[in-house]
Parts: structure tokens; C-alpha cells; sequence
């Protein structure tokens, strides 16, 4: 029962980041500000996220510091409001599917940090280093070909959509903005690869997980505000409405920065930040197949190619993580069984 749970959530939370792809998108294409848009979400997700957080943590959460102050304000500086600000302008410029596919190179580039952090080791005379390593390479690969290689265009399942958004790159975008907008999109993960790194070190100091993420929320808006009012000061363009816009907002805020925070803290904690990883590719699955359903979003077999080349790199550094985890749990056991073999003979003496 709980394996059909997990799974049932797993899908769920997919569906919903496929969601959040499609519907970003769909309120650019419609001329949303992007900077605008980050600020109103960040904000949603605040003002949803605090009041929650201070009924379940404000008893047990420590003090803050003026030092875990200034760590958290700067890590929400660069691991939220920079990677959605340039996710934000990358997607204006590409498609839904290569955001989807693009989210498999996240834990590659997590690992490629923690690497240079020197909370990662790569032994390559082992299979399971070597792997890490072909992960790494194929990440690189899968992000070349999506940039430089577009090859003909596939248009999947229908030649209608039933929506009149167009999720596509608009007709206008040159081949060096498409490629600017991959690399965007690879340096947005970068930065959340960092916050994703930096952010297990503030937690050692300050464990208040919820309470910690509702304040990046906070200081994310604050932040996103100021972006966006620098580049965008017609107050008409501030104005949400009743349409795609106010959907998308209150979408990402709500659904996909407070809901499934908690949906893949449960998943993580029963069944492992691995097998939750392992299952990344059916974001890009979903949003695939819905932006070619529902809004006839076109595809191009590059983009195919490299996503297949990116999720190849994320299986290879998962399989080289967890081969080395059953190595390092065998040898602790082996070594707990030689110590005690040692003691009883000591007691024997």
C-alpha cells in the first residue's frame, strides 16, 4: 500500500512541475513580464507558506542569527530569485519540453558542485567513478545538441491543439537567441544546484526547514520586486486579471513552491533522495506530451536527442552514487564485524 502511495505521489508532483512549465510559458507568450512574474509568485508562495510555518515551527525554531541572516538573504539571492529570473528570460526564448528536459541535468550539476565543494570524491578506478564521470560528459553533450542541433521537426500526436497558446519559441527568435536561451536555462540549474548544495550547510545551523524556505520566499520577493520594478514601471503591465496570467501566478506560488515541498519531503524521507531523482524524467514525459496535446507545441529531434543524452547523464551519476553507497554500507559492516571479532577475542585472552 504505501509502494502504490509513493508512486501515486511521485506522479502527482511530476504532473504539477509539468504544469508549471506549460502554464510559465503559455503567460509569457501572452506578453507577462517575466521579472513580474517571479516577483508575484515568490510573493504567493510567501504569504501561503507563513502562516503554515509559523503554526507548526514557531515553537521549536531557534533564533536567528545575525550570520544565518545574511547566509539565508544571499542564498535566496542566488539560488531562488537568480535561477528563476534567468529560468524566466531562458524560457522566453525556448520551449516547455527543453525546460523539462533540461531539469535532468540538475542533480548532475548538483554533483559537479558538491565535486568542487569538496563534498563529493571521484575515485576513477572504479566503475562507479567512472560513471559519474560519463554523467557528467553526457550532461555536456545532451546541452550541446539541444544548442547547436536542431535537425527536422517532429510534431507529436496531433496537428490541432485544443488551446490557442503558443508554447513554441515565437516565430522571430533567431538561432542565437534559442541558444542563448539554452544556456540560460543551464545556468538558472547551476544556480539551484548551488542552493541546493549551500542550503544542507544553513541547515546544520538553523534545522527549521519550513520556516527556512518561507523566509527565502520572503526575502525572494523582496528581491524579485526590485528586478522588477527596475525593469518594468507601466503599471498596466503590474495589472493580473482574470486570465492566464493570474493562473499561472497563483499555480506556481501555491501549487508548485508549497505543495509539493511537502509531497517530495514524504517521498524523500520513505523512499530516498535517489529513487525521488530516478524518476525526474517523467517531468520532461508529461510536459511533452501535454504541450504537443494540448497546446501543439513542435519539437525538434535535436531537442529529443539531447534530452535523451541528459537523462542518460542523470542515470549514469545516480548509478555511480548508489553503487558507491552499498560499497561504503558493505565496508562499514565489514569493518563493524572485525571489531567485534577483535573484542570477543580480547574477552577470550
Amino acid at each position: 500500500m504505501a509502494e502504490n502511495t509513493a508512486c501515486i505521489i511521485i506522479i502527482l508532483i511530476h504532473s504539477i512541475y509539468a504544469g508549471m512549465f506549460l502554464l510559465s510559458k503559455a503567460a509569457f507568450n501572452v506578453g507577462m513580464n517575466t521579472f513580474i512574474f517571479i516577483f508575484y509568485r515568490q510573493a504567493s508562495a510567501a504569504i501561503f507558506l507563513a502562516p503554515v510555518a509559523l503554526f507548526l515551527e514557531r515553537k521549536t525554531a531557534p533564533p536567528i542569527s545575525l550570520i544565518i541572516f545574511v547566509k539565508i538573504f544571499m542564498l535566496s539571492l542566488v539560488g531562488i530569485t537568480m535561477s528563476l529570473n534567468i529560468y524566466g528570460v531562458a524560457l522566453k526564448y525556448t520551449t516547455a519540453t527543453l525546460a523539462a528536459a533540461t531539469t535532468n541535468s540538475l542533480p548532475v550539476i548538483t554533483f559537479f558542485l558538491a565535486l568542487l565543494f569538496r563534498m563529493e570524491k571521484v575515485n576513477v578506478k572504479t566503475k562507479a567513478g567512472l560513471s559519474k564521470l560519463a554523467g557528467v560528459a553526457l550532461c555536456v553533450g545532451g546541452v550541446a545538441t539541444i544548442a547547436f542541433y536542431k535537425g527536422p521537426f517532429l510534431k507529436l500526436l496531433l496537428h490541432h491543439h485544443i488551446f490557442n497558446f503558443q508554447l513554441h519559441a515565437h516565430a522571430d527568435s533567431s538561432n542565437s537567441n534559442w541558444i542563448k536561451g539554452v544556456f540560460l536555462m543551464l545556468l538558472s540549474n547551476t544556480c539551484w544546484g548551488l542552493w541546493l548544495v549551500i542550503q544542507g550547510r544553513i541547515l546544520l545551523s538553523y534545522p527549521s526547514k519550513l520556516l527556512l524556505i518561507t523566509i527565502q520566499c520572503f526575502f525572494s520577493a523582496i528581491q524579485s520586486f526590485v528586478i522588477a520594478i527596475i525593469d518594468e514601471r507601466n503599471p498596466s503591465e503590474w495589472v493580473l486579471g482574470w486570465n492566464i496570467r493570474l493562473l499561472s501566478v497563483a499555480y506556481c506560488g501555491i501549487l508548485v513552491t508549497g505543495v509539493t515541498f511537502y509531497l517530495q519531503a514524504w517521498v524523500v524521507e520513505r523512499k530516498g533522495a535517489v529513487f525521488f531523482a530516478m524518476t525526474t524524467p517523467m517531468v520532461l514525459i508529461f510536459t511533452m506530451l501535454s504541450s504537443a496535446f494540448l497546446f501543439g507545441e513542435i519539437t525538434s529531434l535535436g531537442s529529443v536527442l539531447g534530452a535523451i543524452l541528459l537523462v542518460g547523464g542523470l542515470y549514469c551519476v545516480l548509478w555511480g552514487k548508489n553503487k558507491e553507497q552499498i560499497s561504503n554500507s558493505t565496508s562499514n559492516d565489514d569493518l563493524h564485524k572485525e571489531r567485534s571479532r577483535s573484542e570477543v577475542n580480547e574477552d577470550m585472552v
